[in-house]
């Protein structure tokens, strides 16, 4: 991928694709070189990656999924299974013939993509992993209702109305949560991420429901016997001031990736494409550009020289 910045009038096209006993709704930005595939958070949608994607799409095809409604699911029935959206996101490139795609995904996303690389024979060029959620273990072998799920509990009850843009707009800014957002992305996630009802106002596009049975779906299946399957190269991103660094030990899985780097991303938290998409713009497009060269695996005396010129 070269330097080039995407113009700010560049749009992606919104398709749908079937995959066979579902759709999924897509975007996508025709560019030249390879194809990179980014997939999104928990509740979140493929335009959060709007700025980033515009900036990288001159280079290569970007191509956006939205994982929250192409399945019907209950929060209180087990929510969506993780296993299921991987599958899903598999039979997706088989669909549209994406052979050794790059791959970025964030947090639920992030998660997903690695599923699917290590079960349903995906063969990444290599993949950048943005806070993913490999939760300890315990998680995945207790049964956890609804009322019990830290993320989910809380998710179900979100505000869900607004009489209009401003409104929201000024909802958001006050709350901790976006308060560091880059301001074009805080204004994707209300023009896109809400709808209009027939209220006359606005509601999440994503629903707290929805939201929630995603979370659920989350500590059904457990990841971690997958990262050694895991064979191409891999950068992990881990905010500095995350809430989930005192219980996801994301350098414990770097190590148990084969080819795999880790790097912190300062003053941030959890939500980092959204509040730093310029810098994570450059890491992704560094981090491609070195992929060829290590495609094929390292041997351990240049697993080293990776990881630090990735770090740098």
């Amino acid at each position: 991928m070269t330097s080039m910045k995407g113009s700010p009038s560049r749009q992606p096209q919104v398709r749908t694709q079937d995959i066979g006993d579902s759709d999924l709704t897509y975007l996508i930005y025709d560019g030249q070189g390879p194809t990179l595939m980014m997939l999104h958070a928990t509740g979140f949608l493929p335009w959060l990656w709007h700025p980033i994607a515009r900036a990288l799409s001159p280079a290569c095809r970007v191509i956006a999924p939205y994982f929250c409604d192409h399945r019907e699911s209950d929060p209180e029935k087990d929510g969506l299974d993780w296993l299921v959206l991987a599958r899903d996101f598999a039979v997706f490139c088989n669909s549209l013939d994406i052979q050794s795609p790059c791959l970025v995904g964030h947090s639920m996303g992030a998660t997903v993509l690695t599923i699917a690389v290590a079960r349903y024979g995906l063969s990444p060029a290599g993949m950048v992993l943005i806070e993913p959620i490999f939760l300890p273990q315990d998680f995945y072998r207790a049964q956890i209702r609804l009322k019990d799920h830290p993320l989910a509990a809380k998710s179900i009850k979100r505000r869900n109305h607004w009489q209009d843009e401003p409104e929201a707009l000024a909802y958001l800014r006050a709350r901790t949560l976006f308060k560091k957002w880059d301001e074009e992305i805080l204004s994707l996630y209300v023009r896109y991420g809400m709808k209009h009802t027939d209220e006359s106002g606005l509601e999440l596009a994503c629903s707290p429901q929805k939201e929630a049975a995603l979370f659920m779906g989350g500590v059904r299946y457990d990841p971690w016997p997958l990262l050694p399957q895991v064979l191409c190269p891999v950068l992990i991103l881990e905010g500095e001031h995350s809430e989930n660094r005192p219980f996801i030990d994301l350098q414990k899985a770097v190590s148990l990736f084969p080819n795999a780097a880790y790097r912190l991303v300062r003053d941030v938290g959890h939500l980092i494409p959204m509040e730093k998409p310029g810098e994570i713009t450059g890491v992704i497009r560094e981090f491609f550009q070195l992929v060829p060269t290590v495609r094929g695996g390292l041997p351990e005396a240049e697993k080293e020289k990776f990881s630090s010129a990735l770090k740098r």
